[in-house]
C-alpha cells in the first residue's frame, strides 16, 4: 500500500528561513551569493487572489496593492519568499521610504512604488519544494518569474562572493547573503547554511514588526 504524502503547507503554516550573521564572506567553495535587500521580509502566494504575509505573520496584502496585481499575473499554486522594497534610481533598496509607505498600510497619492524582490520558491505548482536543493528551487523560480515585470524582481546569485561584496561596499548596499550549495529550505530555522554579511556602518536592525 502506497504511503500517503503529507499535505502541502499553506501560507499561514510557513515561516521564513532565517540567516546567521557573519563578519566575513565565506571563502570556501560551494556557496552562492546574492545582494541583501533592505526591506520587509514577506512570503506570498500567486494566482487570482494573492496574499502577502510578513515575517511576524501579519497579513500585509492590503498594504501593497500593486504587488497583488503583479502576483495575480503568475500561475496559481506557488508560495514565494522575498523582500518587499522601495528601490532608488539605481536599484538600491531604501528602507526609510519603504517604512513611510508601509505605515499607511495601503496605496495613496504620491506613494512610492514597492517591488517584491523574490529569491526563493517554497511551493511550486502545488508541490512542496522545501526539501529540494537550492539550485533546483532557484531554477524553478527563474522560470516562474520569467521576463522582468512591473513589481517583481528575480534575485539572481553569483559564485564570487568577494566580488559581490566589493560592489555592495562601493554602492553602500546593506550587504550580501551567502547560501550553501545544495541547501534545503528550513522554514523558521536560523541556519548556518544561510548567512548575511553586512557592510560596516549599515543601519542596525529595526524594531518595527514587519
Amino acid at each position: 500500500m502506497a504511503s500517503r504524502q503529507p499535505p502541502v503547507p499553506t501560507l499561514a503554516e510557513l515561516q521564513p528561513m532565517l540567516l546567521c550573521e557573519r563578519k566575513t564572506i565565506p571563502r570556501e567553495p560551494g556557496w552562492h551569493f546574492e545582494i541583501k535587500y533592505d526591506g520587509y521580509r514577506m512570503l506570498a502566494t500567486t494566482g487570482i487572489a494573492p496574499r502577502l504575509m510578513s515575517k511576524s505573520g501579519a497579513d500585509a496584502t492590503s498594504w501593497f496593492p500593486e504587488l497583488v496585481t503583479a502576483m495575480a499575473q503568475l500561475p496559481p499554486g506557488h508560495i514565494l519568499d522575498g523582500e518587499v522594497c522601495v528601490l532608488d534610481d539605481i536599484g538600491r533598496s531604501d528602507f526609510e521610504r519603504l517604512h513611510a509607505r508601509a505605515r499607511r498600510k495601503g496605496w495613496y497619492k504620491g506613494a512610492d512604488a514597492a517591488v517584491y524582490c523574490v529569491f526563493d520558491l517554497l511551493i511550486g505548482k502545488g508541490m512542496d519544494l522545501r526539501g529540494q536543493p537550492l539550485e533546483q528551487r532557484k531554477a524553478a523560480l527563474r522560470k516562474l518569474i520569467g521576463p522582468p515585470a512591473p513589481g517583481l524582481l528575480f534575485v539572481d546569485s553569483v559564485e564570487d562572493g568577494a566580488w559581490l561584496y566589493g560592489h555592495a561596499l562601493s554602492l553602500r548596499l546593506e550587504g550580501v547573503v551567502g547560501k550553501r550549495s545544495g541547501s534545503t529550505y528550513q522554514d523558521g530555522v536560523r541556519s548556518p547554511d544561510w548567512v548575511k554579511v553586512k557592510r560596516p556602518g549599515a543601519v542596525p536592525p529595526r524594531r518595527f514588526k514587519r
